[in-house]
């Protein structure tokens, strides 16, 4: 029997709350889209290319959002400096996106289910202001959890089209 991605409960859009209970909040209910737009489809279809003008699949998706957890809570932000790349190389820059098979969904999500919840446990009762060294500057923990809101509320509109060209699926 081929694996299948788990139903998920997404819960209401965040209402109301503190920064820090917000942030978290409308950060869980996007990382819980992306799951949601993938439940119940097979190995085979979260892997799958069906639009033709892209090479993206949901898997990729996943494989990549996994990919930004790690880097932006534990590489950056927490200075984990020793932790390299789940899935990108540099023969394979976007392995994430490019390398995922349906062999490999039910591990995938597992990895994935594993960097958010590092992700959680690394910013746990530190502080929205805590810095850490970006690019062209100094970046805060609430930069990064706006910037993961983004990234995944970006990603998660690609979700809507590939799951509705896997299986009609449609909706929120």
């Amino acid at each position: 029997m081929a694996w299948t991605a788990p139903a998920v409960e997404r819960g209401d859009f965040p209402t109301s709350g503190g920064e820090r209970a917000s942030l978290e909040e409308y950060l869980d209910f996007h990382r819980a889209t992306l799951m949601l737009k993938c439940g119940g489809l097979t190995g085979e279809q979260l892997a799958s290319r069906p639009l033709p003008t892209t090479g993206l699949t949901l898997l990729g998706l996943v494989r990549h959002l996994a990919e930004n957890e790690r880097w932006w809570f534990r590489r950056r932000f927490d200075k984990q400096d020793t932790l390299g790349d789940l899935y990108c190389s540099e023969e394979h820059p976007d392995g994430d996106f490019d390398l995922g098979t349906a062999a490999g969904a039910q591990e995938d999500f597992a990895v994935y289910a594993r960097e958010v919840e590092l992700a959680r446990q690394t910013t746990r009762d530190r502080s929205l202001d805590e810095e850490f060294p970006g690019r062209d500057g100094t970046l805060t923990l609430r930069w990064a959890y706006l910037h993961m809101i983004e990234e995944y509320a970006r990603h998660n509109g690609h979700a809507d089209l590939l799951r509705e060209a896997i299986d009609g699926s449609t909706g929120e």
